[in-house]
C-alpha cells in the first residue's frame, strides 16, 4: 500500500501536460513483444535467404559431375555441368585474412592513440579522417589501388617473392599487379575506418577508475594501458575485427577490379603474389552467365557457400567471446 501510494503521489507531481505513455505492465509487455518480434523477423530472414540459396542450389549441385567442395573445374556451362570452389574458396579466405592481419594492428594502434594519447585537438581531426575512409565508395578504392599503389608494391613484392620465395605464400606468381598481396593491402585500408571506430569506443569506455588506480601504483601509461584497457576492451576487439572480417568476405567491386583472373589451366598457386577470384567477384564477373538453371545454380552454390563461412566466422567470434567472459569473470 505505502508503494502505491508513493506511486501515485509522484505522477501527481508531474508536470501537467506531460504524458509518460503505457506505463506498468502494458508498457513492459509492448516493449516486449516489440523486441521479440524484432528477434523472430531478424532469424526469418536469414532463414528465409539460406533456405533461398539452397533450393536454388540443390538442382545444379546435383547435376555437377566434379567435386564441389575439391576440384579446381568451374565448366558449369557444359553438359553435364563440372564445378568446383577451392580456388574461390582459398583466394577469399587468404585475401581477408591478410587484410584482417594488416588492418587489426593498425587499428588497434590508432584507438589506443586517439584515447589515451592525442590531445583532444589533435584527436578530433584525426578521428573525422579515418571515419571519411568509410565513405570512399569500393570503385575508387580499387581504381586508385591497381593504378596507384600497385606499381609502388611492385619492388617490395619482387624482394619479398624473390628471397622469401621458398615459404609457399610468398612464392613467385604471376608477372602483373593483379594480386592477392595489393588486392589485401586495398581491404585492409578500406576496413580500418570500421574496426577502428568500434575499437576506439570500447577504449573509451575502459572504467576511469581502475586506470587511475593503476597510474596510482605506480605504473607507466602503457603498464595502465596493458593491465586495465587491453583486458577490458579484449572482447570489443574481437568483435571490431569479425565485423571488419565479414565486411572483407563481401567486398567486391574493388578486389573484381584489383586481381588479375588466371587461366582455366595454370596450376595452383597460393601464393600471396598469385591472381585469383574470390567468391564476391567471380559471381560479379560472370553475371551475364544467368541465362540457364543449371549456371544459375552453381553460381548461387558459390554465393552459398560464402553464406555458410560468414556464419562461421560469426560463430568462431562468438566462441572466443564466451571463453574470454569465463576466464575474466
Amino acid at each position: 500500500m505505502a508503494v502505491t501510494n508513493e506511486r501515485q503521489q509522484l505522477l501527481d507531481r508531474r508536470p501537467q501536460g506531460l504524458d509518460l505513455g503505457p506505463t506498468g505492465r502494458g508498457g513492459d509487455r509492448l516493449f516486449g513483444g516489440l523486441a521479440k518480434g524484432s528477434g523472430i523477423a531478424v532469424i526469418a530472414l536469414v532463414v528465409f535467404v539460406g533456405g533461398f540459396l539452397l533450393w536454388l542450389a540443390v538442382p545444379a549441385l546435383r547435376a555437377n559431375q566434379a567435386s564441389f567442395l575439391f576440384s579446381r573445374e568451374w565448366m558449369p556451362g557444359i553438359q553435364p555441368p563440372r564445378f568446383g570452389i577451392v580456388d574461390l574458396l582459398w583466394t577469399t579466405v587468404l585475401v581477408s585474412g591478410f587484410a584482417l592481419l594488416l588492418a587489426v594492428p593498425v587499428a588497434v594502434g590508432v584507438a589506443l592513440f586517439l584515447t589515451h594519447y592525442a590531445p583532444r585537438r589533435v584527436a578530433g581531426p584525426v578521428t573525422y579522417v579515418v571515419d571519411l575512409l568509410a565513405a570512399v565508395p569500393s570503385i575508387i578504392f580499387g581504381i586508385w589501388g591497381i593504378k596507384e599503389l600497385a606499381p609502388k608494391l611492385a619492388p617490395l613484392s619482387s624482394f619479398l617473392s624473390g628471397n622469401l620465395g621458398g615459404f609457399p605464400l610468398l612464392r613467385p606468381g604471376i608477372a602483373d599487379n593483379g594480386t592477392v598481396f595489393v588486392a589485401g593491402v586495398v581491404l585492409a585500408i578500406m576496413i580500418l575506418p570500421i574496426v577502428t571506430a568500434f575499437t576506439r569506443e570500447v577504449f573509451a569506455q575502459a572504467p576511469r577508475e581502475h586506470k587511475e588506480a593503476a597510474l596510482a601504483l605506480g605504473a607507466t601509461k602503457w603498464e595502465m594501458i596493458r593491465l586495465t584497457v587491453l583486458p577490458y576492451g579484449r572482447s570489443g576487439m574481437v568483435s571490431a575485427a569479425m565485423l571488419g572480417l565479414g565486411r572483407a568476405l563481401g567486398e567486391t567491386i574493388a578486389i573484381m577490379i584489383i586481381l588479375s583472373k588466371p587461366s582455366p589451366d595454370s596450376p595452383f598457386n597460393p601464393s600471396l603474389f598469385a591472381g585469383g577470384e574470390t567468391f564476391a567477384s567471380k559471381i560479379a564477373n560472370n553475371a551475364a552467365e544467368f541465362d540457364s538453371p543449371t549456371k544459375t545454380g552453381a553460381y548461387i552454390a558459390a554465393g552459398l557457400v560464402l553464406f555458410v563461412l560468414t556464419f562461421v566466422v560469426n560463430a568462431i567470434a562468438r566462441l572466443i567471446l564466451q571463453h574470454s567472459e569465463r576466464k575474466h569473470a
